[in-house]
């Protein structure tokens, strides 16, 4: 399948849904379940499939990636390093001046109230600046 030119593909959502049931186990699960708090908080979100198989989620630009390796399960914020995590989820890629990341290993519990509150800061971040760039 390939993506379009801005990486959107027609069938995102089923190349998503084909990598949780690829995994088969505790990532498979967790993605799907991260994937669902993902919908809770941006009904619209934008499901896309780039870079060779790494499921994104967007609304007016990334929100985050979800990628899965063999010990982590790792959701990256594109604009994580500018979004209020009261909560502390983030954990991984602390160093950078853009990005955080969540790293979810087996076993772990996600706090559902707090993840939903950063998805739901990290697409008003987007569409903050989408507004302020059409003003300009």
């Amino acid at each position: 399948m390939t993506d379009d030119a801005d990486g959107k593909t027609a069938d995102a959502s089923a190349l998503i849904d084909q990598r949780i049931a690829e995994l088969g186990d505790w990532r498979g699960k967790m993605l799907a379940h991260v994937r669902s708090l993902i919908h809770k908080a941006v009904p619209d979100v934008v499901e896309t499939w780039k870079w060779r198989g790494v499921p994104v989620w967007e609304s007016h630009g990334i929100i985050c990636t979800g990628e899965t390796y063999k010990a982590v399960v790792k959701l990256t914020f594109a604009k994580g390093a500018s979004v209020e995590d009261p909560a502390r989820l983030f954990n991984a890629s602390l160093e950078g001046n853009a990005r955080r990341a969540i790293d979810l290993r087996e076993g772990e519990v996600i706090d559902e109230e707090s993840f939903i509150a950063l998805i739901r800061a990290a697409a008003a971040l987007n569409a903050s600046k989408t507004k302020a760039k059409n003003r300009s």
